[in-house]
């Protein structure tokens, strides 16, 4: 009984697996040749495709996206992005609906999928957490990305939450990054993409709308390194609060 009951999750994501692939190779050549220019250019360009990608993408599989607090960003600033973590969906959720060109951290394992895989390196910065110095290179290079004017996207919870917890206990790599590039941080929360791509569940996808609500920025001119802890806690207890007061409006 149960597995009749889980046919039509599987169909579907089945269905969604088949458009991805389609609209992934429309925008593979585009994406190829902008990944030989240099950054910022990279990033500026490719942005907007990555946006009508999603765009496009995320409604054939009925699952529409919706954001708030895009005035948030003021223009000619850039920040550092942090954002809750339940499903691999958000991935292509929150970088798109980020306004403005940004790149985010991202393994390095997954770049080595034939043909995604370039467009998967091309708008991130890989790190091998295996290797210590794959992760002294990749704070490197989130550095020169925000030197750069680019927005930089993270997920401080290090991994999707398995837990009970609305949102996991952060790690300190979000933080010390905007601390010594003196940038200030937006929280982003995204809504029902656990709901979407559910861990517990393999090949499984139910459609809903999905909700990407950006937060109020939070300076982090003055502070050193020795506020990191602190500035961790402040920005967890925003988001966590934020999550569970509004995920049921959501």
């Amino acid at each position: 009984m149960k597995f009749i009951k889980n046919i039509p999750g599987h169909i579907f994501a089945l269905y969604a697996a088949l458009v991805f692939v389609a609209t992934m190779l429309i925008i593979w050549i585009p994406v190829l040749i902008i990944s030989f220019l240099p950054e910022p250019t990279r990033a500026r360009c490719l942005h907007p495709i990555f946006r009508l990608w999603m765009g496009v993408y995320m409604p054939l599989i009925f699952c529409p996206v919706s954001r708030k607090g895009k005035e948030k960003f003021k223009t000619g600033e850039n920040y550092v992005v942090v954002i809750n973590h339940n499903s691999f969906m958000d991935i292509p959720v929150s970088s798109p609906w980020i306004p403005g060109p940004n790149k985010t951290l991202a393994k390095i394992e997954m770049a080595r999928i034939p043909i995604f895989g370039v467009i998967y390196k091309t708008g991130s910065i890989l790190v091998n957490r295996k290797n210590d110095a794959s992760r002294r290179n990749s704070f490197s290079k989130m550095q020169e990305t925000l030197e750069q004017g680019i927005h930089l996207c993270l997920y401080p919870e290090g991994t999707r939450n398995k837990t009970s917890q609305p949102i996991q206990q952060f790690f300190d790599g979000a933080f010390t990054t905007a601390i010594k590039a003196q940038k200030p941080i937006i929280p982003g929360i995204i809504f029902n993409t656990a709901k979407i791509l559910p861990m517990h569940k393999k090949f499984w996808l139910r459609p809903s709308p999905v909700r990407i609500h950006f937060l109020d920025p939070i300076s982090t001119t003055g502070l050193t390194l020795s506020d990191i802890s602190a500035l961790k806690e402040i920005v967890h207890g925003i988001m966590e609060s934020y999550y569970v007061n509004n995920k049921i409006k959501a």
